[in-house]
């Protein structure tokens, strides 16, 4: 890998927490809940975005470079299990079942279904 790819992806990591920032701030700005509607957008996304990035590879469409830069980079920047983790830990702590267990299992459930539908999206194109 050059450096001008490292450097890249650095840059895409910057600018994936800056959408991720962005992002989390418009959602619950305009969704009022306990929950956690921000992380849980933003790690569906990445996850659906990643699954297709990882595809088009697959599939020879994106170079592997491209992919570092891009899947690594901007959505690794993007996506937060950290934080979807706490949250977590907070439900549990603050006797929420509901949200503990929606969050944990259904955001699991649902980030590995759609990073399935990304990565069969990108292969076939």
């Amino acid at each position: 890998m050059s450096i001008g790819i490292f450097l890249l992806a650095a840059l895409g990591g910057g600018l994936g927490a800056a959408l991720r920032f962005t992002t989390d701030g418009l959602v619950m700005r305009n969704v009022h809940s306990g929950y956690p509607w921000g992380t849980f957008v933003i790690n569906s996304t990445g996850s659906l975005l990643l699954g297709f990035l990882t595809g088009l590879s697959d599939s020879s469409v994106l170079d592997a470079d491209w992919l570092f830069v891009l899947g690594g980079g901007l959505m690794g920047g993007f996506t937060t299990f950290s934080t979807a983790m706490v949250d977590t830990v907070h439900m549990l702590q603050k006797r929420t079942f509901g949200r503990f267990f929606a969050n944990s299992l259904g955001m699991l459930v649902l980030t590995v279904v759609l990073a399935f539908v990304g990565l069969a999206i990108g292969r076939a194109l």
